[in-house]
Order: C-alpha cells, then structure tokens, then sequence
C-alpha cells in the first residue's frame, strides 16, 4: 500500500498545465492498483495505492516518479488481502 503526500506548490503547477491527471494515469496504468483513493492528508493533496508489489526491486521505481515529479512524501507499507492472510496463518 502506497501513500503519497503531494507537495502542495509542484501540484498546482501540474494542474494548471494540465500535467497532473497524465501523470496519475501513467501511474495508475503502471501499477494496476486494486484500489485508488485521492483524498486530503495533513493539509495537503495525497492518494492511497493498494496494489501488488511481487519484488522489493520494484520499489525505487514506483516511489521515484512520486519523489520527483510530484516533491511527494511517500509510505509504502506492506499489507495483504485475506487469501494472503490465510496463507500465512496457515503456515505457522
């Protein structure tokens, strides 16, 4: 799960030139989130991704275009769906 807090300044920008719905679109079509939430987060703009990182690898890539195109303060927090859940359970 991915939280983005946009810097507040670079995301006008982006929505007065248009940029900022092409750039969330490329990230979704990037990601395939199974959830997209766009909501406010101390004060400022921030989405929530829930999607499905398979490798760690994958990290610098995802978090990059957040860091640099949007100034953003990324989490990225480890969580599962109930089948995966499940599955661990069941392998205590």
């Amino acid at each position: 799960m991915l939280r983005a807090r946009l810097d507040t300044q670079i995301a006008n920008e982006l929505i007065e030139d248009g940029t900022l719905p092409k750039l969330m679109q490329s990230v979704m079509e990037r990601l395939q989130p199974e959830a997209a939430y766009f909501h406010g987060f101390e004060g400022g703009r921030a989405c929530t991704l829930v999607f499905d990182m398979r490798d760690s690898s994958q990290l610098p890539s995802i978090a990059e275009s957040f860091f640099q195109k949007l100034g953003a303060e990324v989490d990225i927090t480890p969580a599962m769906n109930v089948e995966d859940m499940q599955k661990g359970l069941a392998a205590l």
